[in-house]
């Protein structure tokens, strides 16, 4: 069965979690046609995020033009569909503010007119988009415009910020089904669609490959606290508040080194903070890695520190568990779920500086065995709960028993 993945800007760095969900289906039996709206907005470092930008087809290399001569085609032959899906556009638009979000749809119209086609031309039975945000819009539209039915994962937080300006009640009611990747996720998205709706909602995890994590190593048993934190410098991860907490942890604990993997808009921000906290030779700004250079980044950790103000359900949080590391984290949105306070790590108030430096002066002054047993506590958790395989294996058979009539 062939199937289409439609995705805003793949691949990124931060979302490697799709290739593995789709490389997952591919193991299922299905053949997928990766069709994003436009190519990474950064570098990418590691070497299966350079394969996958290879294999997928970019909509808007097309030109503008190209795009809208498509939907002028089509409308040729199909006034009456393209003319109410254009006022589902124009309405879509609306709520999404204004005439920017209005026009903006439009585009969106016209984009969903080439996947429409590309649909057509590869016989593809069902889509599948990735966030409830551009590309849930073009999966939307090209079903309006005739294309196949589709589905769409919801990570959050941006889709729980502006559901109404998303639509998001409208693409989950025509949608065959929906997917959140926690509990809470799900949740979310109950509340935006009529009770009816419920059963069409699911909930898969994301995933994470057991192949990887099949040599988990202790945690160091020498030398100064070693943290680390993974995610893009946005305002949602919460970054910014590390600083303080780092100024207490070393208060107790001098030595202390904090590796801070990924970028943003955030890091000139982040960089001053961090000077004028005079924590220059404890907070490190490593950059963007690649998957095997995270590996080793969290191998070298005690833990890893996850400060989010908002979250979806942080995969990072999973690979760390996997490698055997506690997790020192943000009661927020999915992460109770998988962290354990006590049991797989610490939750701790998101915005409490206080509360994630007590968390790590407590790690400090544990026994390297009670550091360890939180470590194999916490993989054996994650490996029971997100292996990709056994969670694309639920997305599949939502998939096949869409296809019945």
């Amino acid at each position: 069965m062939r199937i289409a993945y439609v995705l805003n800007t793949y691949p990124q760095p931060s979302h490697s979690f799709i290739r593995r969900e789709l490389h997952a289906l591919e193991r299922q039996g299905f053949t997928v046609t990766r069709l994003a709206m436009r190519g990474p907005d950064m570098a990418l470092v590691d070497p299966g995020d350079r394969a996958e930008a290879e294999r997928t087809e970019y909509v808007l290399d097309r030109g503008m033009p190209a795009l809208l001569g498509g939907l002028f085609g089509l409308a040729l032959r199909r006034p009456a569909l393209v003319l109410r899906s254009a006022a589902r556009a124009w309405r879509m638009g609306a709520r999404a503010g204004g005439l920017s979000g209005r026009l903006r749809h439009l585009v969106y119209l016209a984009e969903a007119a080439h996947v429409r086609a590309r649909c057509a031309t590869e016989d593809v039975r069902h889509i599948h988009a990735h966030f409830g945000t551009n590309a849930a819009a073009v999966a939307h539209l090209c079903h309006a415009l005739g294309g196949p039915g589709y589905s769409f994962t919801v990570h959050g937080p941006e889709e729980f910020d502006a559901p109404r300006a998303l639509s998001l009640g409208e693409k989950i009611a025509a949608s065959r089904f929906t997917v959140g990747v926690s509990s809470f996720g799900r949740s979310q998205l109950c509340r935006w669609v009529d009770h009816a709706d419920w059963p069409k909602i699911h909930v898969v995890h994301c995933g994470i490959e057991y192949s990887r994590f099949t040599d988990a190593i202790p945690t160091p048993e020498n030398g100064p606290l070693r943290l680390v934190s993974i995610g893009r410098f946005v305002e949602q991860k919460g970054q910014m508040i590390l600083i303080p907490a780092m100024q207490e942890i070393c208060a107790k604990h001098p030595d202390t080194v904090l590796h801070l993997v990924g970028d943003g808009p955030l890091r000139p921000e982040i960089e001053a903070g961090i000077a004028a906290a005079g924590l220059s030779e404890n907070i490190k700004l490593i950059g963007w890695l690649d998957e095997a250079a995270i590996r080793a980044e969290l191998d070298a950790a005690h833990a890893l520190l996850m400060p989010s103000f908002a979250e979806g359900l942080p995969m990072v949080v999973m690979e760390a568990m996997a490698a055997a590391r506690p997790v020192i984290a943000t009661y927020i949105a999915g992460t109770p779920e998988l962290v354990r306070p006590g049991e797989t790590g610490w939750l701790t108030p998101a915005g409490d500086p206080s509360a994630l430096a007590a968390a790590a002066c407590e790690l400090a002054e544990m026994s390297h065995e009670n550091r360890d047993a939180l470590g194999q506590s916490a993989r054996r958790r994650v490996l029971a709960r997100h292996d990709v395989d056994t969670e694309a294996a639920k997305l599949a058979e939502l998939i096949r028993a869409a296809q019945t009539p």
